[in-house]
């Protein structure tokens, strides 16, 4: 972290996540590929059930972003104890929130589905799904918290090799289980939620095992996990609050969506829960970069190294733009045959194809808001995250499609999120610029 080639230790970092975050937007992508065999209507269930795994991903996100800062920079501080305290705390807080969310998935599930559509089939399948998902989610949150750990020592090919196991797992039993393959029962959409909870009980149990057996930085001990710390728990927060909310805005958002978008007819909202698993396929390995970079940027920030965190920086925002460039570049390409890929209806494709070529124009603006974004949480402001967030979902985004829905044209709705993008950027480098005076200029070490 302190010594390896700025550039190399970026790539070292990122790649391993960035691989494995391609794999998990492409099992999402199948999960809802075979969903679609199934029905127009079961697509739209899943689509109303997504702001609540946001939700959980949120959550669980959050909280090992917290960690995952503390951790590393009390690594760059060489403080190995509270480096522990932090990876067994995380571990804690991971099955707290599990509870939590499993006391929804049992209680309510149907309410929230019935908040967004009338159509009792849509309303059954959704909840199904959900309620699985939710109760069973334990698996989600302690391979979240168990790659977080793994990350935030370096440990990334350990952390691709959990993800990647959850991911196979998931792809393999996603058909058997929806449709009955094999000599299993035919469960439809509940099947793809049964996948989905093998897959990350998987995952979990191999991190965990790796963490123990690769991860000699940190110490995994039942007797310290079970054992609040009250001061790392705030710790944790303090950073991982804001992110939390920060990501749970956009489950916010995509529920709002969905309501606006639902007036039109399903079809609409159908093509907003595929955008969103597509778009994954592009952001996701941007997200990869940007948790590797988090680390980099916290360790040299303890460390006072203003030179390696001014090069980490540049160089992310470089590998951003390409990979988000080249995600216009397909969307605006091949819409039609990416919409092919969830049997698209002709109402479906007619809505689709220009909802992605819209969307798509602000891919770029977007990928320099993240990889700016990531010093926001290294150096522990997450706040700005925050504000940006809050900013682009909520000031802007839902107000600007609701006043362009009011037009009666579903296409005017979909020209909010290059709106919105271009908000957000403008935000992000007010609170750059506040975050460059205040703590990235002040480093001792330029070189």
């Amino acid at each position: 972290m302190g010594y390896m080639p700025v550039k190399k230790l970026l790539i070292t970092m990122s790649l391993p996540m960035m691989i494995s975050m391609l794999v998990q937007a492409l099992y999402n992508i199948v999960d809802s590929v075979f969903v679609a065999r199934l029905s127009e209507e079961a697509l739209t269930s899943v689509t109303l059930a997504f702001p609540i795994q946001n939700l959980m991903i949120a959550i669980g996100s959050g909280t090992g972003v917290g960690v995952n800062a503390m951790l590393s920079k009390a690594l760059g501080e060489k403080n190995f104890k509270r480096a522990n305290d932090a990876a067994n705390t995380g571990l804690l807080l991971s099955f707290l929130s599990a509870f939590a969310m499993m006391l929804f998935g049992l209680f309510a599930t149907v309410p929230f589905m019935r908040s967004q559509t009338n159509d009792i089939s849509i309303i059954n399948d959704g909840a199904s799904y959900l309620k699985i998902c939710c109760a069973l989610s334990y698996g989600l949150f302690f391979q979240i918290m168990c790659e977080r750990l793994l990350q935030s020592t370096g440990k990334t090919q350990f952390s691709m090799v959990s993800q990647l196991t959850g991911a196979i797992i998931n792809i393999i039993l996603d058909p058997i289980m929806i449709f009955g393959l094999l000599g299993f029962p035919a469960m439809g959409v509940a099947g793809a939620a049964v996948a989905t909870v093998t897959g990350q009980f998987t995952a979990a149990i191999a991190g965990f095992v790796l963490n123990l057996k690769k991860n000699e930085e940190i110490k995994l001990q039942i007797k310290e996990i079970i054992k609040p710390k009250t001061d790392i728990i705030k710790g944790v927060y303090a950073v991982g609050v804001p992110s939390i909310l920060m990501m749970s805005i956009g489950s916010l958002m995509t529920y709002m969506m969905n309501r606006i978008l639902i007036v039109f007819s399903t079809a609409a909202t159908a093509v907003f829960g595929v955008y969103f698993k597509l778009q994954s396929f592009f952001f996701m390995p941007v997200f990869g970069l940007n948790n590797g970079l988090i680390p980099v940027l916290a360790f040299n920030f303890g460390a006072k190294n203003k030179a390696r965190v001014k090069e980490a920086l540049r160089f992310a925002i470089f590998l951003a733009l390409g990979i988000m460039l080249f995600g216009t570049l397909i969307f605006n390409a091949f819409p039609k045959c990416l919409m092919g890929f969830f049997k698209a209806s002709d109402e479906m494709l007619s809505l689709g194809v220009p909802a992605l070529r819209i969307i798509s124009l602000g891919f770029p603006v977007a990928a320099v808001c993240i990889a700016l974004g990531s010093t926001f949480q290294a150096f522990s402001k997450s706040v700005y995250s925050l504000i940006v967030s809050v900013m682009r979902q909520l000031v802007v985004l839902i107000p600007a499609a609701w006043l362009l829905s009011k037009t009666g044209i579903v296409t005017n709705v979909w020209w909010a999120f290059p709106i919105a993008e271009g908000a957000s950027l403008i935000v992000t480098l007010i609170c750059y610029k506040r975050l460059y005076s205040g703590i990235i200029s002040r480093l001792s070490h330029e070189e």
